[in-house]
């Protein structure tokens, strides 16, 4: 939800693309379907199953593979409230913002954050989620009564690759920064093989990785005591071509029709479809 696309390796890639792909808007009259981007591996907001229900959407062009999840609720949703058909494909995270560009999607549903980077070549639409940054740890080591950032000077901050969470180490005074890993399940066996002491993620993602290990726990913070982070860092949105604004104000709507209520519903029933919860 609050990754940072690795922009150092791709801004001329993302602006060459974005300057070579003029299109015409999004048409909302005419067209029958569109195509969300996602990870297919980011739970609760997004995971892959072969296994069919009411939650799940089949992914393109992988022929017994299902994706579940908040995006998935919310990428049905906006369909419905548009009368679309909803195409999902699974693509790698780094890979979502040039997939838009190049006209291979039509919108990013994947727990992305509207970044003041990634507006320079997307548009974002309102919030569809709110959260905020917290650590995990060993419910047995020596952070778990941990109340505040500087509890972790001296530990061993591990975050995945590419995302907001990697930044926020250097926030943590005296604490050493590990490499960052490709999955969540990468870091959860790091803290609990004490390859790591601690990760930092998302609350939900949080909750999830410790439903799915019993070994671990989450830090939260009180407020001054945690992660200073931006607005854009504790939400996420849609984002969408920049030239799509008809498309962008439509989505709009549908979120809009969406109470906070709700939203936390939807979230806490993917915590609990999530595999492994």
């Amino acid at each position: 939800m609050k990754k940072v696309f690795v922009l150092f390796m791709l801004v001329a890639g993302l602006i060459g693309l974005a300057a070579c792909g003029s299109r015409e808007q999004f048409d909302l009259e005419n067209e029958t379907e569109f195509v969300v981007g996602l990870e297919a591996a980011y739970a609760p907001f997004n995971w892959s199953t072969p296994t069919s229900s009411s939650f799940t959407y089949p992914l393109h062009a992988q022929n017994g593979v299902f994706v579940d999840g908040y995006d998935v609720v919310i990428a049905k949703r906006i369909a419905d409230e548009l009368g679309l058909t909803l195409v999902i494909k699974a693509i790698e995270w780094d890979g979502l913002i040039l997939a838009l560009l190049a006209g291979e999607i039509d919108m990013i549903i994947a727990g992305m954050s509207p970044t003041s980077e990634r507006a320079e070549t997307v548009a974002f639409s309102q919030e569809y989620f709110r959260s905020e940054q917290v650590m995990v740890v060993s419910s047995t080591g020596n952070y778990a009564n941990a109340t505040s950032l500087n509890d972790f000077n001296g530990a061993r901050v591990v975050a995945q690759l590419g995302t907001l969470q990697d930044a926020l180490i250097e926030q943590i005074v005296g604490a050493t920064r590990l490499e960052p890993l490709d999955t969540y399940g990468m870091l959860a066996t790091a803290v609990s093989s004490n390859a790591a002491d601690a990760f930092i993620a998302e609350l939900p993602v949080a909750q999830g990785m410790v439903a799915a290990n019993s070994n671990l726990t989450i830090i939260s913070f009180a407020e001054g005591l945690g992660f200073v982070v931006s607005e854009e860092d504790v939400v996420v949105s849609v984002a969408l071509r920049q030239e799509d604004v008809n498309l962008l104000n439509a989505v709009n709507g549908v979120l809009a029709m969406i109470s906070i209520e709700e939203r936390n519903q939807i979230m806490q029933a993917a915590l609990n479809r999530q595999p492994n919860a």
